[in-house]
């Protein structure tokens, strides 16, 4: 896609995630959206796209690392559910819960025993949110071997993007087929008329992004929310400046 028109598509998409935004606020609505899927697939990209222009207290990036000890004898969702929305607030989780049906299957960081009873009952924790006012949404990010590969390249080549790569990078290219097998097992028992699962095509990350913001615009039935008129007040030599004491130190001019 053109850069530009995917920039003229993006403001405008932008401008309803405000509108969407300013509407959850007004009304109390408490929406998460989760975003899961391949590494390097384009979720990071998406999320931030959607949240650069909103306001962070009320769109929330919810991005959890591992689980400490003492999370670890927790309930298995009990550290997910500090970071739900409240309401007026989007919370966007940077992967979920849904950890444990996939990088700690294909790792072994669970037990087959553990992973089961994930599946058994995150259809039944999904139930519970939505009942008590959550609009939930899941995107799975979809990306091919050969895009991945270019992308982890470029990872490793460019300083800038240096630090995305990690060493789960590599297992998850040598374990393609195993993460393939535990999505599609996670698909079968947690994608419900409840709680469905949206694939994004992420081979193309501009189009991703319009896309996966577009649906998700469609999902909630937001209206416009005017703001309100405001006049600002004339200057006059009351509001006059007060110069910064001679101490203060100012940053030196670089550029």
């Amino acid at each position: 896609m053109d850069k530009q028109e995917y920039k003229r598509q993006l403001k405008v998409l932008q401008v309803q995630l405000i509108q969407l935004q300013q509407w959850v606020a007004s009304t109390g609505q408490k929406v998460a959206v989760i975003f899961e899927g391949r590494d390097a697939a384009g979720k990071g990209g998406a999320i931030r796209v959607i949240s650069e222009k909103l306001n962070p207290r009320i769109v929330r990036i919810v991005a959890l690392g591992k689980p400490s000890d003492k999370e670890r004898q927790q309930w298995y969702f009990q550290r997910y559910v500090e970071h739900l929305p409240g309401a007026g607030e989007i919370v966007l989780f940077d992967r979920s819960w849904y950890n444990r049906a996939g990088v700690e299957k294909v790792m072994n960081f669970c037990t087959e025993e553990e992973h089961k009873e994930f599946l058994r009952a995150c259809p039944e924790f999904e139930r519970m949110l939505i009942r008590s006012g959550i609009r939930l949404v899941k995107y799975w990010f979809s990306v091919s071997s050969g895009v991945q590969e270019q992308r982890f390249v470029e990872r490793l080549e460019n300083p800038l993007k240096r630090w995305k790569f990690s060493d789960m990078d590599l297992v998850s290219r040598s374990r393609w087929r195993e993460y393939s097998q535990a999505r599609n097992q996670m698909f079968e028992h947690t994608d419900t008329d409840d709680s469905p699962w949206y694939v994004v095509d992420g081979d193309h990350d501009k189009k991703a992004r319009l896309n996966c913001i577009s649906h998700l615009l469609s999902l909630v039935p937001y209206k416009d929310v005017s703001f309100p008129e405001v006049e600002l007040p004339q200057m006059d030599d009351k509001h006059r400046d007060i110069p910064l004491p001679e101490k203060v130190q100012r940053i030196p001019e670089v550029f």
